[in-house]
């Protein structure tokens, strides 16, 4: 698949995924065209520089995206490598050399595209349309001023113009496209015969040199990691909230405040008949004339709707539905439908409404007219909005006051527990240096810097409370270890019996591959063919789930001039597989649907391709001086 093609070139893929995971802007435009502050820069781009503070606030953008789409098993150390903190400042430098290819140009967005875009945040909608009151809220909360975020949202547009410019000009031969499908669809009917290590029992022998050997030469298997159990303390934003009690008083004057967001709009529901529209305007001429000779059928017995439209409409999505669209509200359908339907009265039939989909002929079936909703209503929404808002900001004091705690009463955390009413809770044996899987686990305390803290010696020796950590957003976790085992080895005699039952299994198995490998031969050679082959099974490029990387390679990587073909792979531990290739089959005729997927996603990676020439192009054409040292001194 293609999509191979994408994987083998990472850098291709770093580019992109660097460019759509870091926002386009932080400081403006101009600031980029006339260079950051002064100080340990971390690059220049041409006369511009990378600030520590651009590439600080990068960071932190990047972090919080990992932490949203991994959730727990986010390792903030996953990112404090050298090779994670150079990507980072890589995309900003490609940031960089298009924000200047793009001020070069003279390239913008309009104040039209900018409104268009604004107004589509949901987060700055009431009721389905833009409110001035949510955005001016929303821009507060984030220290930001109107002109500031409007300049970053223009930024952002005219970057992404310049990027899909460039990208979205790959284009995929048709034939090339039909050769590849063709490839990808070809099957091969294939037997299999296995060689399982069982079949070589007994056969292995390892004497006490050979067991002790592996137990000197592989000791880390039998460690025992340093564990450590404890007791802790977790206050979290959600734990404040629970804790939380909002006033009626306060409820009520909150809802007179903000009548207008607690409007219910009004809603119709509404059924269609489309016509489809394409081609020149003769074929819009026949669309239109079928339309219309519809629409006498209707008005002739408007009952019958649902069946004409089962009859006659071709939008996939309603027309089995006899042409019921459910309910519909301002602003979710094209406006010269919508303006339609709110302009009908329950039951009544439209004549011909054009879209761009198409004609339509339109009935509404019900209408909900917009109301008020009542306090009782709406209160739930009211207290979780007011409990939310009060304990931001007593969590915003208290998480001081817990950390202070903590700290000035270090030899145990019930008073931590009694002050804040917080559960004293006890952990499990905790690892040192855990494995992905066993973090994952761990919940809150498989936090990288919590680990840190509780194996810290002045927590090991003095049994003293670990300092308080963040190991979420508005989470701070505090711990204090009650009991410690250090790391140990496991002693040799007992884990002699393990160490000698997998090195018998591994002699067995290779074993069975040179017993495989040597049959193998013997059949390209010409032997007969006495091999209790299973009955064949179709198998294609696109469904080798059944088979491994290695297995799959060997049979479609097969010479199968002459048939049959023989070829073979380890298994593993399972020993080796003989595959027999007995047919190639080419099928009659290549789906179409998938012929054209394949050549939109060829179309992607040429595009990708383009764009990685085009940005090599901009390294080459200004000067980029990266500061190694400067990004290898920051302890992150």
């Amino acid at each position: 698949m293609f999509f191979d093609s994408v994987r083998n070139n990472k850098r291709l893929v770093q580019i992109f995924l660097a460019l759509i995971a870091l926002p386009f802007a932080f400081w403006g435009v101009d600031s980029y065209v006339r260079g950051g502050g002064s100080g340990a820069d971390l690059a220049s781009v041409g006369d511009t520089k990378v600030t520590q503070q651009q590439f600080d606030q990068a960071w932190r953008v990047q972090q919080d995206r990992l932490r949203q789409a991994l959730g727990d098993s986010f390792r903030p150390e996953s990112m404090n490598t050298p090779a994670a903190r150079l990507a980072v400042l890589n995309s900003l430098v490609d940031q960089r050399l298009l924000l200047l290819e793009a001020a070069r140009g003279r390239l913008g967005a309009s104040d039209e595209a900018l409104r268009e875009v604004i107004g589509r945040i949901p987060a700055l909608q009431e009721n389905g349309q833009f409110s001035m009151g949510r955005y001016q809220s929303a821009l507060a909360a984030q220290g930001l001023s109107q002109a500031q975020f409007e300049a970053q949202i223009r930024q952002d547009l005219t970057l992404q113009e310049l990027v899909s410019a460039i990208g979205d000009t790959g284009i995929a031969a048709s034939t090339e496209t039909a050769r590849l499908l063709a490839i990808q669809s070809e099957e091969r009917q294939v037997a299999e015969f296995r060689i399982a290590p069982d079949r070589f029992a007994g056969q292995v022998r390892i004497d006490e040199p050979a067991l002790r050997k592996f137990y000197d030469e592989n000791g880390k298997r039998f460690e025992i990691t340093e564990q450590a159990r404890v007791e802790y303390v977790l206050l979290s934003l959600d734990g404040v909230v629970a804790q939380t009690v909002v006033k009626d008083a306060d409820v009520q004057a909150w809802y007179n405040s903000h009548l207008d967001r607690y409007q219910q709009a009004e809603e119709r529901r509404a059924s269609h008949i489309l016509i489809l529209t394409a081609g020149g305007e003769a074929d819009q001429g026949k669309a239109r004339a079928k339309a219309e000779e519809i629409l006498k059928e209707v008005q002739k017995a408007p009952a019958r709707f649902a069946d004409l439209a089962r009859q006659h409409s071709q939008d996939p999505g309603s027309a089995a539905k006899g042409g019921d669209l459910g309910v519909v509200a301002r602003g979710t359908m094209v406006k010269p439908f919508e303006d339609a339907v709110f302009s009908l009265r329950e039951n009544e039939l439209s004549g011909i409404v054009q879209s761009e989909f198409g004609h339509h002929i339109i009935m509404v079936t019900a209408i909900r007219p917009g109301k008020q909703r009542g306090l009782a209503e709406v209160r739930p929404e009211i207290e979780t909005e007011l409990k939310q808002q009060a304990a931001q900001r007593r969590f915003a004091e208290e998480a001081e006051a817990f950390s202070n705690t903590v700290y000035e009463q270090p030899d145990g955390l019930q008073p931590a527990a009694e002050r804040f009413k917080l559960k004293l809770q006890e952990s499990g044996w905790l690892p040192r240096n855990p494995s992905p899987e066993a973090l994952a686990r761990l919940g809150q305390l498989g936090n990288a810097k919590a680990l840190a803290a509780i194996f810290s010696e002045d927590s090991i020796k003095n049994k003293r409370n670990t300092e308080a950590i963040e190991v979420a957003p508005n989470t701070l976790l505090a711990a204090r270890v009650i009991e410690h085992r250090p790391a140990s080895v496991r002693p040799f005699e007992e884990v002699k019996r393990d160490i000698e039952t997998a090195l018998k299994a591994q002699g067995e198995a290779a074993l069975a591959r040179s017993a495989g490998e040597a049959q193998l031969t013997g059949l390209r050679q010409g032997v007969a063919d006495t091999v209790a082959w299973t009955a064949p099974r179709k198998l294609s490029r696109q469904d080798v789930r059944q088979l491994s990387p290695a297995a799959a390679k060997a049979i479609f990587s097969a010479d199968v001039q002459k048939l049959p073909a023989y070829v073979g792979a380890a298994a593993g531990d399972s020993g080796y597989v003989l595959y027999k290739i007995v047919k190639v089959m080419q099928p009659e005729r290549l789906d179409e649907a998938r012929r054209q997927a394949l050549q939109r996603e060829y179309a992607q990676i040429l595009g990708q391709e383009d764009f990685a020439a085009y940005l090599t192009g901009l390294r080459q054409r200004y000067k980029i001086d990266i500061n190694q040292a400067a990004l290898e001194r920051k302890e992150r």
